[in-house]
């Protein structure tokens, strides 16, 4: 989606959010999306090849039939940000995912968190796309920063005690070594 969170000049940063039932792709290397999750799940999906990535922040895994356009949804949150990635020049047999968030935030309502999670693993899972990490579930809330032309995340537990950090991905690191740092 385009939209008029971007204001830096250009060679700054430019910090896009990504708020629920939306997504951002893009090629620039000044972007770096965000986004907050709670019971949410967000995929960031990155080529390393065409130095594209994307994110998007969905609510739910799946409708009821009647709401099937609606980006609040997992299945549609998906396709439309792959769509994206596919017009900037990313191949699908080169996108690499990392799956944030589905924590249980409420102990007295359904586990949505682990629902929306289980979603988006298993549609990674068939559409051949690689998981290069992920940290799902819990019961804190996370802020995830990603660089959409390099596949670095970050991601800061919202209420939990303990920092952990891991190191930046190398640049031309191999799909396994995971690329995410906790601060």
């Amino acid at each position: 989606m385009e939209t008029d969170r971007r204001s830096s000049a250009r060679g700054k940063v430019r910090m896009i959010h990504v708020i629920q039932g939306e997504f951002e792709a893009t090629a620039q290397p000044d972007d770096v999306l965000t986004t907050i999750l709670g019971s949410c799940v967000c995929t960031t999906l990155y080529d390393p090849g065409a130095a594209v990535g994307g994110m998007n922040h969905f609510l739910l895994p799946d409708g009821d039939g009647r709401n099937k356009g609606q980006m609040r949804y997992g299945l549609h949150a998906m396709e439309l940000l792959i769509n994206r990635l596919l017009k900037l020049g990313a191949q699908k047999d080169r996108l690499q995912a990392k799956v944030f968030g589905g924590g249980c935030m409420h102990d007295n309502l359904s586990n949505i968190g682990e629902s929306n999670s289980r979603f988006a693993l298993r549609f990674l899972e068939i559409e051949g796309i690689p998981l290069i990490s992920h940290s799902v579930g819990g019961s804190s809330a996370r802020r995830i920063r990603f660089w959409p032309t390099t596949g670095r995340v970050q991601q800061l537990m919202i209420g939990a005690e303990a920092v952990i950090e891991s190191a930046p991905p190398r640049r031309n690191s191999d799909p396994i070594s995971g690329g995410v740092t906790f601060f």
